[in-house]
Formats: C-alpha cells, sequence, structure tokens
C-alpha cells in the first residue's frame, strides 16, 4: 500500500511547501502598502506635532471667575506670558474672556480685549493667541476647560517619531461587519475617569492566529469609515497600556479591512493633557497584536 500512498505525500508535501512559501512571502508588504503606509505615518505625525506635543497645559474651569496669568497667585497658571493677562468667565457652558488692558491677545489676527469663546464641540472653535500660547475651550461631559498650546514648543521639536512594530500583512485582516440596531451602547471611560455610553455603530468579527475575535467600533460611518479603540496582551510590555486606536477604510458588502499595521497611539501616550478614550471591557484581546505604534515607558516621563 505504501506505493499507493507516496505521490499523494509527496503531493501534500508540495503543496504544504507551496502555501508556507506563499503564506511567508504574503507576510511581508509589497513597495504601494509601504508607500502608503509611510504616507498615512507622515500624516499621523504632522498631527502629533501639530495638535499634540505642543500642548503645555490643560485647566478646568469653576463657575465664575477664573484669573490667569503666568503669576502663581492666579486661579489658572500659565506655563508663560504676562502675570496677569485677565480671567476666564464661566457661566453654564459658556465661556466669556476679558483681559486686563496692557494684555496683547488676537483673534483671527484681530486684537481682543473681551470675547465669548466657542468651544472644540462648536463648529466654530475660538482660538485665542498670546505671544506664542494658543488657548481654545474644551467641554468634556459637564467639564469646561481651556487647552493650552504653546508654537515655541521644545517637546515638539525634540520628537523623536513614532516607533512602529516591523510591517507584517498577517495582521491586515479583512472582518464580517455586523451592523448595530442603533439602540445598544457601549460603556466608554476616559482618562479623567469619566465614562460615555456610546451607540454601537456594529461589531467586526475576524480571525488572526487562528482565533476568532470581536472588536466593536466606537464611532465612524459604515459608508465612511470606523474608528476602534482597542487592548491586547502586547500592552503589558509594548504598547500603550490605555489602548490603541485603529481607523477603517468603508464597509463594503459586509466586510470591512482592520489593519493593525495601522494602529496607533492615542494622544495621551505623549501629552497629559488630552482627553482620550481608552478601550472599553469588549474590545480588551486576550492576544498580543505585535503590530502598529509601540510605546517606550522610559521615554515618556513626560516633560
Amino acid at each position: 500500500m505504501r506505493t499507493l500512498y507516496a505521490p499523494l505525500a509527496v503531493l501534500l508535501l508540495a503543496t504544504w511547501a507551496a502555501s508556507a512559501r506563499a503564506a511567508d512571502s504574503s507576510s511581508a508588504p509589497d513597495a504601494a502598502y509601504i508607500h502608503s503606509f509611510e504616507k498615512w505615518k507622515a500624516a499621523e505625525t504632522d498631527d502629533l506635532k501639530t495638535n499634540w506635543l505642543p500642548l503645555v497645559g490643560l485647566f478646568w474651569l469653576k463657575p465664575g471667575i477664573n484669573a490667569f496669568g503666568s503669576d502663581p497667585s492666579n486661579a489658572i497658571v500659565f506655563p508663560k506670558g504676562p502675570g496677569h493677562a485677565g480671567e476666564f468667565d464661566l457661566d453654564g457652558k459658556d465661556v466669556t474672556l476679558k483681559l486686563l488692558p496692557e494684555t496683547q491677545a488676537s483673534i483671527d489676527n484681530k486684537r481682543v480685549t473681551s470675547a465669548k469663546l466657542e468651544p472644540d464641540s462648536s463648529r466654530h472653535q475660538t482660538e485665542v493667541e498670546l505671544g506664542t500660547l494658543h488657548f481654545h475651550v474644551i467641554v468634556r461631559g459637564e467639564r469646561v476647560g481651556i487647552r493650552v498650546k504653546d508654537s515655541d514648543s521644545e517637546y515638539a521639536r525634540k520628537f523623536k517619531g513614532m516607533q512602529f512594530f516591523p510591517l507584517n500583512m498577517d495582521y491586515r485582516v479583512t472582518a464580517k461587519w455586523l451592523p448595530g440596531d442603533g439602540k445598544k451602547t457601549v460603556q466608554v471611560p476616559n482618562v479623567l475617569g469619566d465614562v460615555m455610553a456610546e451607540p454601537v455603530p456594529g461589531t467586526a468579527v475576524f480571525t488572526l492566529g487562528g482565533q476568532e475575535l470581536k472588536l466593536t467600533a466606537l464611532g465612524g460611518d459604515p459608508a465612511k469609515g470606523l474608528f476602534f479603540v482597542f487592548s491586547d496582551t502586547s500592552a503589558k510590555s509594548a504598547t500603550y497600556p490605555g489602548g490603541r486606536f485603529l481607523d477603517t477604510g468603508p464597509v463594503t458588502n459586509g466586510t470591512v479591512v482592520l489593519d493593525f499595521n495601522r494602529a496607533y497611539n492615542p494622544p495621551c501616550a505623549v501629552t497629559p493633557y488630552a482627553t482620550c478614550p481608552l478601550a472599553p471591557k469588549e474590545n480588551r484581546l486576550a492576544v498580543a497584536i505585535t503590530a502598529g505604534e509601540k510605546f517606550d515607558k522610559s521615554l515618556h516621563a513626560h516633560h
């Protein structure tokens, strides 16, 4: 009987070798993929350098008058600028800026002495310039705060760049998309300790390393692209502990591509002045995803 099975064994072995080779070559990205990844990474790095690395403060306002300036006697102490600049008046969620006559500040390149400040939750966030400092109002749940950045930020200048695992095509998976019913919500915690109930657009179901996994989308639109926050066991040593962000393209024919090579850290990984969502318990995976952006704790003893 052996003779009969020998060709089959040879055939099986040859097929196995070919599939092993195919699997091996499919793990390495092609030039077009590398090019598009580098372009995406450059845009992410630019976002960090423009919006997040230059942050120098986040101050939550109390109802009524909040005096601000660089003098320590102020309720809100700015890192630089005039000792006494003026005040933020908080009424409900409305913030009015009132400046002292000698304070040189501008909105849209026009000098101002007082102004109602539109928050980041509105369409037209008001950005105030005070020397190299820029600040605006943010609303987070019931909290209203002033977020400050410095266009002359040493931290942004010294930024070493985003660090990634080697690109690996095994971590680019096609998931089955199960749309939500519009009623279900997921409890999303953030770094402030708040928990928000977010409506669930749906769930992506996929296989990685032979294991079926699920991730619940926390935002986005199936027609344009979805947003996920997830964590995995690589967070113990190599990735950001609070979880990483992942954006996708649109859902097509009931599927969506999850490319974990493009998993990236929330801004909280580089600044204490961001208010990031953390991975909800539904999205804490019991596997290690050694793809995407890394996090080196030793480099992040911030400022």
